[in-house]
């Protein structure tokens, strides 16, 4: 090859090495680019992380429906979460299955620590696993709240924004799609939901059919101020726009019912727990008592304390669903009943639908009607047939534990009997082993000759005297040594020969089981008499309904009912039998609601509404609303203040009521009885020695 090609060949080569570097320094400047990096970005997160929580609690939620026992919680969890998140299954699933996992990473360790605490005694370990069914769904209530009070609070910076929006855009649907962009927040899926609704074909079914799954009344007055608005146009009101002042009306509302939430969990926050702590200290309070003055263990390893323990428990029960239900005031939507409950498919059993029909009273009697009033008083999503499903499970469920619990106590009676040391105890301390080793062998040779006396017929005390004399234990003893252990022997024969199921306990069973049979009874006029203690709070919000409503052209007294009985709660019953009645007769309907009602606050917006109807304007007649706003703002207040101190005075009475039973009813009377009963028993052998 000559010089020249070669020389060609290399400055070819060096052209092609300069454009390639040339090429690589414009590539390289154009990656910096802020476009580039922003590319960049975006091809990462479309990568597939080794981890991720999402995809994680997908997995976990499909785990957790096949798994029967979860099904249960994870289908009544995700009923309320569906409301939130409307048609997003993605995100209901995400935290149905993050809830459920927190949930059992409470339990399990609580399982655990129940199962350490309660290895020796079958009974209350068995109960106190039971009673876990039930902190399960206080534990995933309490962070489904969380969620539903996160969406209030997002309303309130919702609402904000779309005062901002109405004033550039002056449009309802258009200020509220502006603001329903921000796909993070749950609020968003509201407000698309809404504006899908106002630009629908048939806007008012599809407000109705909202109406039925809005989260709370609040996006319910949103969703029918805006349709009202766009409907029937805007007003200004002393230079303000109409629309924006009921805007400010429910964020006010929103923010009283954000702040009486706020007090009320912390009023709460920690009572639930107190009334179910006391249960896991059954067994180390006796434990300590037993250690410490060893006199005790007569009465804790014998019937009385199974007694009182099983009491401690049932207590706690009690107070614990008090607790739940004195805490929730009804407000909120909560996941609504399901179609087809345990109770819905027992009532299709046809034997058990005999015997239910056969409890439950005739449709149209009396006591089907005073039934049915209090169900809906107390805003129980039960059916009478459920209800009465419910008392009989009760009663039978009463008294088989019941009985159960009286055939533990006889065997454990039996058990103390052929396990217990028999030797004279000590007031304080245990024993020494060398006295426990003799009163175990003292025990061991009683039990001899009481499986020797379980041979015999008509046993008699002189019957184990003989027994006694010619036992290899007692040979070469003096008539006083055979005496002392054959009125021992002769006591604990006649202790296992009664302990079995007696008539007083079978009758005792059955006025548990009765007892247990009223028990859903009085939790609904529990529940009756905690939701009368918001009436007043639910006539005011009736007067902020009214306050919106009023200055709107168009607007009626039957719509303004209407809107009444759309958020009513308490009074709801009789506001739909008004609006159901109207039209035969305004001011008839109107005056049958006031003998309904018989609560003075409600009576006299009644009374407005009647004047309404025949006699002036709707703003005439509820003129003060407006002029006096501020000092039903400030009632309001008071009325939530004075709510949520008597709701703590009693939830802090039954809260405590376990603890304060456990320490004074296991411990401290046992103690004080025990005891004096110990020192009279020694100073009447010291006498009777002197």
């Amino acid at each position: 090859m000559s010089d020249q090609i070669i020389t060609y060949v290399l400055y070819i080569a060096g052209g092609l090495f300069a454009l390639i570097v040339i090429a690589y320094l414009i590539l390289m400047k154009k990656n910096n680019t802020k476009k580039a990096k922003q590319l960049r970005q975006l091809k990462e997160g479309t990568k597939v992380k080794s981890f991720s929580a999402d995809i994680l609690y997908q997995r976990l939620y499909l785990t957790y429906i096949k798994i029967p026992f979860l099904k249960r919680y994870v289908l009544k969890l995700r009923r309320r979460l569906e409301i939130i998140n409307i048609e997003d299954e993605y995100v209901t699933r995400k935290q149905t299955a993050s809830i459920i996992t927190k949930a059992l990473m409470v339990i399990i360790p609580f399982t655990i620590l129940v199962i350490i605490l309660t290895n020796h005694n079958t009974l209350l370990m068995s109960i106190l696993l039971i009673f876990e069914l039930f902190l399960i769904e206080t534990v995933m209530d309490g962070m489904a709240d969380k969620i539903d009070n996160k969406l209030l609070k997002q309303q309130i910076d919702f609402f904000a924004e779309i005062r901002h929006a109405y004033h550039e855009y002056n449009m309802v649907e258009e200020a509220i799609y502006e603001v329903a962009q921000n796909d993070e927040l749950e609020i968003s899926r509201q407000a698309e939901k809404i504006y899908e609704i106002l630009i629908s074909d048939f806007p008012e079914e599809e407000l109705e059919k909202y109406y039925d799954v809005a989260p709370n009344s609040y996006l319910k007055e949103f969703a029918g101020i805006s349709y009202l608005t766009k409907e029937f146009g805007d007003r200004k009101i002393d230079k303000a726009s109409l629309y924006l002042k009921n805007l400010n009306n429910i964020t006010q509302e929103l923010q009283l019912e954000i702040l009486k939430r706020d007090k009320l969990d912390y009023v709460f926050q920690s009572l639930s727990v107190i009334s179910a702590i006391p249960i896991l200290f059954i067994e180390p309070v006796k434990n300590w008592a037993v250690s410490q003055f060893s006199f005790t263990d007569t009465f804790y390893s014998g019937k009385g304390g199974v007694i009182v323990q099983m009491l401690i428990i049932i207590v706690t029960f009690i107070c614990y669903v008090l607790t739940r239900k004195l805490k929730d005031n009804g407000g909120s939507n909560k996941g609504r009943s399901t179609d087809n409950p345990i109770q819905a498919k027992l009532y299709k059993i046809k034997i058990v639908k005999k015997i239910v029909d056969l409890f439950m009273p005739k449709t149209g009697s009396a006591d089907y009607r005073k039934i049915i009033k209090l169900m809906k008083e107390s805003a129980s999503k039960l059916k009478i047939e459920w209800l009465y499903v419910n008392k009989i499970l009760a009663a039978i469920c009463t008294f088989v534990v019941v009985l159960f619990i009286s055939f533990q106590m006889h065997k454990i009676a039996k058990e103390y009997v052929y396990e217990q040391p028999t030797s004279d105890y000590n007031i304080l301390g245990d024993m020494s082993d060398s006295d426990l080793n003799k009163a175990m062998k003292k025990t061991e040779q009683d039990n001899e000759i009481l499986n020797s006396l379980s041979k015999k017929q008509n046993v008699t005390k002189d019957t184990v005297r003989l027994e006694v004399k010619y036992s290899s234990y007692y040979e070469g003893v003096d008539d006083a040594q055979i005496d002392t252990a054959t009125d021992r022997i002769y006591s604990k024969y006649q202790t296992l020969h009664s302990e079995y199921i007696q008539w007083f306990e079978v009758l005792l069973a059955f006025v548990l089981a009765a007892l247990g049979y009223f028990a859903p009874n009085w939790l609904l006029k529990f529940q009756m008499k905690m939701r009368q203690l918001e009436m007043e709070d639910e006539v005011m919000q009736f007067q902020t309904i009214i306050l919106m409503l009023m200055k709107i052209e168009r607007v009626n007294v039957e719509i303004i009912l209407e809107w009444l009985e759309r958020y009513s709660n308490i009074f709801k019953e009789p506001i739909s039998k008004c609006v159901n009645n109207y039209e035969s007769g305004a001011w008839e309907a109107l005056e049958e609601l006031k003998e309904d009602v018989a609560y003075v606050p409600l009576v006299r917006i009644i009374e407005s509404l009647q004047a309404a109807v025949e006699k002036i304007p709707i703003a005439d007649a509820f003129d003060e609303l407006d002029t006096e706003r501020a000092y039903y703002q400030e009632r309001r207040k008071e009325s939530n203040e004075r709510l949520i101190a008597k709701k703590g005075r009693i939830g802090k009475a039954i809260g405590f009521a376990p603890m304060v039973l456990l320490f004074v009813g296991y411990l401290i009377v046992p103690l004080v009885v025990i005891g004096l009963t110990s020192m009279m028993s020694s100073f009447s052998t010291m006498s009777t020695m002197m």
